[in-house]
């Protein structure tokens, strides 16, 4: 394990402007996942980190932290940083000691039954994350983020998602590229008290879902092509969180796909 002290070490610094910078973020095509779950989780899959900076006392905190820093040496360069260091390095407030920058992933998505989520104008990084966890966690094939809506690489959006980066084929994608990978696939929006309610809707066959963002809902695009559906919901509450409408539907989706 190779030891690094400086904060102007090249690596360092490049992982200091990868957690603050996009465009970085993209130009370089790598990201950043901090934190024993969530490196875990990267460990599990094939994606192989591109740096690994772990602390003196990661290894010793407990036997799975040991386990972990095993594995990833026989597939990355690990690098022992001092507490400060990772503590500059890092998006949390209270780090945990272990931290590794990932090329973004590029996984491929299947051609037929498929089942793709839109979240068109989402800006809350946490939001975001959370959409990813559940889309991964109901068998969605494939996420396409367009213009307007948080970037997948964003430190907050790569821990709410708690590892679907490494599992789930996510990427941004203009409204063309969008259109062109939905092909004939049935588009439903979700909106409050408008179209079928999500539980008569057959959701056999390629189906795609455009859930809408926080503030203005979707966008004048995804409206052009989408049918809507909505989730009753008692008389006076006028809508639900972004994440928790994916969560929603999602597993319906889900659920009418088993049973049919």
């Amino acid at each position: 394990m190779i030891q690094i002290s400086s904060s102007t070490n090249d690596r360092v610094r490049r992982v200091i402007a990868l957690q603050r910078n996009t465009r970085r973020r993209f130009r370089a095509g790598l990201m950043v996942a901090e934190g024993l779950r969530l490196v875990g989780e990267l460990a599990k899959s094939t994606i192989s980190p591109a740096d690994v900076f772990v602390t003196p006392d990661f290894c010793s905190a407990n036997p799975a932290a040991s386990d972990l820093v095993g594995t990833l040496s026989a597939r990355a360069t690990l690098f022992e940083v001092t507490d400060d260091l990772m503590r500059k390095m890092s998006d949390t407030v209270t780090p945990q000691g272990i931290l590794a920058v990932v090329p973004i992933p590029e996984l491929p998505a299947p051609e037929h039954n498929r089942f793709i989520l839109i979240p068109d104008q989402v800006r809350d990084p946490g939001n975001l994350g959370s959409m990813l966890r559940t889309a991964w966690a109901a068998g969605v094939t494939d996420v396409l983020l367009p213009p307007g809506t948080v970037d997948h690489t964003n430190p907050k959006v790569v821990r709410s998602a708690m590892g679907a980066h490494f599992r789930l084929p996510t990427r941004k994608a203009s409204w063309d590229e969008i259109w062109q990978r939905v092909g004939r696939a049935h588009v439903w929006l979700a909106e409050a008290g408008l179209g079928q309610s999500y539980d008569r809707v057959d959701w056999g066959g390629d189906v795609a879902i455009v859930i809408g963002g926080e503030a203005e809902g979707a966008g004048r695009e995804a409206r052009s092509r989408a049918t809507s559906v909505h989730i009753p919901m008692a008389a006076g509450v006028e809508s639900l969180n972004a994440a928790i409408a994916t969560a929603l539907l999602l597993f319906e989706v889900a659920r009418s796909r088993r049973v049919t």
